[in-house]
């Protein structure tokens, strides 16, 4: 989009590209109002937490499960100078399926904390992520829990997939927790095919790749 049909379509409060994450979110969750979690003051404004925000929907495809979807890694915001740029910031934002967790007692923010360091490791070493990367946790990927998922996967989020914004193409890069036996295997080759072939594995039963910290 050129700077002259920019400026006449938006105005320079509208938050262009939050708009139209929030046009693909009710597409798949019609009148569901997600919990939404945003820091106190905002990475822009001096905050340290890069995100805006992260929203957490109810899902029951596939099985019940929460989606998690970011909002910070791409450029959510009037922005008439990157109006015609190829990517939207970063060019993707987080997004994350979680299997009901007992301990979590239905609020598992962690996950929030969790994208948000990923969040902090990309603004700081300016390497971003794409799919089929992998990358550990150093630990279990929810803190002080037994599981064995100690690393993750991304690949595009199966009905999210990608969208044209005002701001550029987003990418939404799903987060697939995998277990340490898995990580050490994708080591060994880390080449891009291996993590799909790893990911097409675990897709044959579990079509969203929705995280059970339970899986063995």
């Amino acid at each position: 989009m050129n700077k002259e049909d920019y400026k006449s379509k938006f105005d320079e409060d509208e938050a262009v590209g939050w708009l139209s994450i929030d046009k693909l979110t009710d597409k798949w969750y019609p009148n569901q109002e997600p919990k939404h979690y945003g820091p106190t003051l905002k990475y822009i404004l001096g905050g340290e937490e890069p995100l805006d925000g992260v929203s957490i929907y109810k899902s029951k495809n596939q099985q019940e499960h929460f989606h998690f979807i970011s909002y910070g890694m791409s450029n959510l915001y009037y922005d008439l100078e990157n109006c015609d740029a190829d990517f939207s910031g970063w060019g993707f934002e987080f997004t994350f399926r979680l299997a009901p967790f007992a301990e979590d007692n239905n609020e598992p923010t962690w996950v929030i904390s969790l994208m948000q360091n990923l969040a902090k490791y990309v603004f700081n070493s300016k390497k971003w992520f794409e799919e089929y990367h992998f990358i550990p946790a150093n630990g279990p990927i929810r803190l002080d829990t037994e599981t064995a998922i100690t690393a993750i996967a991304f690949i595009e989020d199966p009905e999210m997939g990608k969208i044209n914004t005002p701001n550029g193409e987003l990418q939404f890069l799903q987060m697939v927790g995998i277990t340490t036996e898995e990580f050490e295997q994708l080591k060994l080759n880390p080449a891009t095919t291996e993590t799909k072939k790893l990911l097409d594995k675990l897709k044959k039963e579990n079509s969203l790749l929705i995280t059970d910290l339970k899986r063995k």
